[in-house]
């Protein structure tokens, strides 16, 4: 990965942290709750009221994920 693209994407995630200071904080607490067998709902509601939502349960390898991306930070 480009070094310019990385350092973007850094000042995009703290604006993002600004902007909506409770996010980060309500991942942080999820990454330390979840579990394998743990469900992960999503729901997007846009301007004119249509809902789209999706959910998933986490397994093993999506645990790993969290773990990697854990050590990211």
């Amino acid at each position: 990965m480009n070094p310019m693209n990385i350092f973007k994407l850094k000042q995009l995630l703290e604006r993002f942290k600004i902007n909506h200071p409770k996010v980060p904080q309500f991942f942080q607490a999820a990454a330390g709750s979840v579990q394998e067998g743990s469900i992960i709902e999503i729901k997007v509601i846009t301007p004119d009221n249509k809902t789209i939502l999706t959910n998933m349960k986490i397994n093993e390898e999506d645990l790993a994920l969290i773990e990697e991306l854990k050590g990211l930070q």
